[in-house]
């Protein structure tokens, strides 16, 4: 019977019955050692017996260093639905707990997994994420499904990771998950997720539980003492009432705390067993409670597995089903490890070791581990071996761990030095950012060897460009690139630090950058490298105002030579980025060629700025439903894997859409957190974006002069940084922005020089706005010459959203000069084109001056854009674009079951039933960048 926590079986039994109706819901349960989570557990498992399939998996320290080995337990009997899933998740779980293929059920042999993980990269944490959520939304469809995970803190790494990811992501299934885990340790893993607080016992309770354990009334006087030195905990209370003598401290009123008091309770009842039953207990925890492994190391230790039953007499083990070995709690298993001899553990891991069948490799490296004092080669190279497996599986910190254990066993300096750079990278790959860095720091203690010095420096060039240190990166990049003997190897580190200097605004650095890829464009080996120096080149000149255009557009057919390149984490970006900086529709066309494929092979790690790339691609033209989709989960995916420098890019494009949009709370939202990112990390030209979205976004409501202010402060912080290029300059707005607050002079102060620089850069994108803006200040007679020359540049843009600002504002014109009827076709264009995007402020101003023309504005009525969800938007898209459920689920990181969810969702807001109507609804529908039949 489970005293005292009334309040807290309550919440759990609206839990569950929210999974019996199908809503689902997550609970992280926390407290301190001994506070009674595990016993909430069972009871929990108790009552849902009959009602709910349960699922569990409890993480202990002696597992935590196998990879997967918490997803094994939780689905050791269900792994027959792989089969229900996507492909690529499919694969990715298969390979995780080292399956056969999961699509044909074939056995793998020794070794394949490694080869299928080096060519199908299955080692997707998210894809592994992903599976989970979709074998759980598989089990609901036969019924509720309860959850339960204890000591989550001791879950290995990558099992723990795909939970969360599952529990964050549960929407409509009959699932409910209950996650237990200590606090603080467990803290961090569970934010976001709704808790639940465990505390001590009130005093009730309490007594009542130390009465029930000593079976009899306890004295007033001696009960307040042990409640006050147990504080409610339960566990503690038992131990304290059924063995208080041994625990009374010398000295009165001496405080002791709770989980220490706990220790010493346990510990003094493994001393009082005999000497047979302690020796068995420490096999048993070596052995995680494996009975049939417990029984072979113990017959090699000429131990009897009977005296045991000493233990399960005194209450400490139980021995269930399965042939698992239980302790009564999991403090217990650490007092009977730690409390051992040195040299009693080795011997126990060697018996362990010698124990396990040869198939379970990783385990049997790590007792062998265990087992050693000082160096083995041998055994670190089994490490390695369990570390290599870890990673095809994902298992990137349990591969961490592996080379580290291994470094410290390497008779060679240089066998450590490789090791402990394999597990900086492995730590990185995890997104442990703070323990890559820490390892790398180890790594500079050891004895140079060039032959890891410069790898370690380019991962921590890596790491310091994806978490917000990009003057760092660019420091550690030009020192690669000075020591590179190759100069491909210079080219490839020149260019990486010209990427990085971009978003720092560097512009000094990216001038010198620029020079140095110049001069080396010449001598690069293959055209690829010839590209990719031009392009590093291009986007250093163009930040700074000083051309690099022609070299951009250069590098564009030798990239399209070497499609494979896609395939290339190195080359990808590069790939997308040109299309960004050319900004001509045949360009943009390509861009929409290449997301796909580059899509389909980019790691984890690399989506958030793949993702942003072609997010910022797609707001450029017509796609904006696609860019909102792919903004959103590019900062989901980000916040993800800690990646700051990409979240921060990912919120302040987002940020500059939604201003476009009209959405006004998004659109602060993201600034808000953007702009503390961006001046963190000295991302100048990310809040640049922002400023310059706060700026359009006050214009769009009128707010004239936010407008100005804005956008003058934008002017301000883009000349103190150098950064010259015409497009970041918020010329044209702020000129509008002028002109309807009443200050034409400080308008056409700005027009010249704009056109001058839109004149040198070259591209039809800069020189339309360059029109508009001289439009802008035109007088009435001449309004017909800028602003159909701005027009007829527009059309050689992929950016419908700026060629219906300028018709807005020829109309405008045009009506304040007495032309109505030659200002309502411009009118009534942009209208129409704010209304497919889903401009919605702009499309306000649109209909107000159509309005004042005298015509009768009917409004499209067109609202899904605002309706729906970003996830909504994103699988209504992939299924109308002809992808099947199981597709959208692989690309969106879901499980079928919640695509399905959401489509019901938009079949709901749209008012229809089948596929074939979303896809006539979605097509050609505001925002989506798809032209149908009837749409202009």
């Amino acid at each position: 019977m489970l005293l005292g926590r009334d309040a807290e079986v309550a919440r759990i039994g609206r839990l569950m019955a929210g999974a019996r109706l199908g809503e689902a819901g997550r609970l992280a349960v926390l407290g301190e050692p001994g506070v009674g989570k595990s016993a909430l557990l069972e009871h929990t498992a108790t009552r849902a017996q009959g009602s709910l399939r349960v699922l569990r998996a409890t993480g202990t320290a002696a597992e935590s260093g196998i990879a997967f080995a918490g997803l094994s337990q939780l689905f050791g009997s269900s792994l027959d639905l792989l089969a229900d899933l996507p492909a690529r998740q499919a694969d990715a779980l298969a390979s995780a707990l080292a399956l056969g293929d999961a699509q044909s059920g074939a056995p793998r042999r020794a070794g394949e997994g490694a080869r299928r993980g080096a060519d199908a990269d299955p080692g997707d944490r998210l894809a592994v994420g992903a599976a989970t959520l979709g074998i759980l939304t598989r089990l609901a469809e036969g019924g509720p499904v309860l959850v339960l995970v204890d000591d989550l803190q001791e879950l290995d790494a990558p099992s723990a990771q795909a939970v969360l990811f599952a529990a964050r992501r549960i929407s409509a299934d009959r699932v409910a998950m209950l996650l237990a885990g200590r606090t603080p340790e467990a803290d961090p893993l569970v934010e976001g997720i709704p808790a639940l607080g465990l505390t001590g016992l009130d005093a009730g309770p309490a007594r009542d539980l130390v009465e029930r354990t000593v079976g009899a009334p306890v004295p007033h006087a001696r009960f307040v003492e042990l409640n006050a030195r147990a504080a409610g905990n339960p566990l503690a209370l038992i131990e304290l009432a059924a063995h208080p003598d041994p625990l009374w401290p010398e000295v009165p009123g001496l405080p002791s705390t709770v989980p220490q008091t706990i220790t010493r309770a346990f510990a003094d009842r493994v001393r009082r067993l005999p000497d047979a039953t302690r020796q068995m207990l420490l096999v048993a925890a070596a052995a995680d409670g494996d009975t049939a492994v417990v029984s072979a190391a113990a017959s090699g230790l000429g131990l009897d597995p009977g005296a045991l039953a000493a233990a399960e007499d005194a209450g400490l083990v139980t021995v269930g089903g399965g042939g698992v070995l239980r302790f009564r709690h999991p403090l217990l298993q650490s007092v009977v490890y730690s409390h051992a001899g040195a040299a009693e553990r080795r011997a126990v891991h060697r018996a362990v070791a010698a124990a396990l069948s040869p198939a379970d490799a990783d385990r049997r490296a790590w007792h062998l581990s265990a087992a050693v004092w000082g160096v083995d080669e041998e055994i670190a190279r089994m490490l390695d071996a369990a570390g290599e497996r870890a990673e095809v599986r994902a298992g990137y910190a349990v591969a961490s761990s592996a080379y580290r254990r291994a470094a410290a066993l390497s008779a060679s300096p240089t066998a450590r030095r490789d090791r402990l750079l394999r597990a900086a990278r492995a730590t990185w790959a995890a997104g442990d950012a703070r323990g890559a860095l820490g390892l790398l720091d180890e790594l500079t203690r050891q004895p140079p060897d060039p032959a890891t010095d410069g790898a370690a420096l380019e991962l921590r060039a890596r790491v310091a460009s994806r978490t917000g240190a990009l003057r760092d990166a660019v420091g550690m990049l030009r020192r690669l690139a000075a020591d590179a003997a190759r100069p491909d190897d210079r080219v490839q580190h020149l260019a990486d630090a010209a990427y990085v200097s971009f978003f720092l605004g560097e512009t000094a650095t990216s001038v010198d950058l620029a020079d140095e890829l110049e001069a080396l464009a010449p001598v690069a080996s293959t055209p690829r490298v010839r590209a990719l120096a031009l392009l590093g080149c291009g986007i250093a000149r163009v930040l700074a105002g000083r051309g690099g255009t022609d070299q951009v557009a250069a590098a564009v057919p030798l990239l399209a030579a070497e499609r494979h390149l896609a395939a290339d984490p190195r080359w990808w970006q590069w790939l997308m980025i040109a299309p960004l900086y050319l900004r001509d529709a045949a360009d943009a066309a390509d861009l929409g060629r290449q997301v796909p494929e580059v899509r389909r092979v980019a790691t984890v790690a690399d989506l958030p700025d793949l993702l942003f790339l072609a997010a910022r691609g797609h707001a450029t033209r017509s796609e904006w439903g696609r860019a909102t989709a792919e903004y959103t989960l590019a900062v989901d995916i980000a916040r993800e894997t800690g990646q700051v420098g990409p979240l921060a890019a990912a919120l302040a494009g987002r940020c500059w859409h939604a201003a476009r949009q009209g959405d006004e709370e998004r659109c602060r939202s993201d600034a808000s957190e953007a702009l503390t990112l961006c001046r963190d990390g000295d991302m100048y030209l990310l809040e640049a974006w922002v400023h310059f979205a706060l700026g359009d976004l006050a214009l769009s409501v009128g707010d004239v002069a936010t407008a100005v202010a804005e956008l003058t402060g934008l002017e301000g912080l883009l000349a103190r940084r150098g950064m010259k290029d015409v497009d970041l300059a918020p010329v044209p707005e702020l000129v509008e922005a002028l002109v309807r607050s009443g200050d034409l002079p400080a308008a056409r102060l700005r027009v010249g020089p704009y056109a001058a620089a839109a004149g040198a850069k070259g591209r039809p994108w800069a020189l339309a706005r360059a029109a508009r803006a001289a439009a802008l200040v035109a007088a009435d007679e001449d309004l017909d010459g800028p602003f159909p020359a701005a027009l007829e540049l527009h059309g050689r843009t992929a950016d419908v959203f700026e060629t219906a600002r300028t018709r807005l504002a020829y109309g405008r014109r045009l009506r304040r000069a007495g032309r109505r009827v030659d200002s309502r076709p411009h009118l009534r264009a942009s209208l129409a084109t704010f209304e497919e995007l889903g401009a919605v402020r702009w499309a306000d101003n649109a209909a107000g001056e159509l309005t004042a023309t005298g015509e009768v504005v009917r409004r499209s009525g067109d609202t899904w854009h605002a309706d729906l969800t970003p996830q909504e938007l994103q699988v209504g898209l992939l299924l109308a674009d002809g992808h099947t459920t199981r597709e959208a689920a692989a690309a969106l990181f879901l499980s079928p079951k919640t695509v399905e969810y959401h489509l019901r969702k938009v079949y709901l807001k749209l008012q229809i039933h089948s596929r074939e109507e979303l896809a006539a609804a979605m097509t050609g529908a505001p925002g989506s960048g798809v032209s149908g039949p009837g749409r202009p």
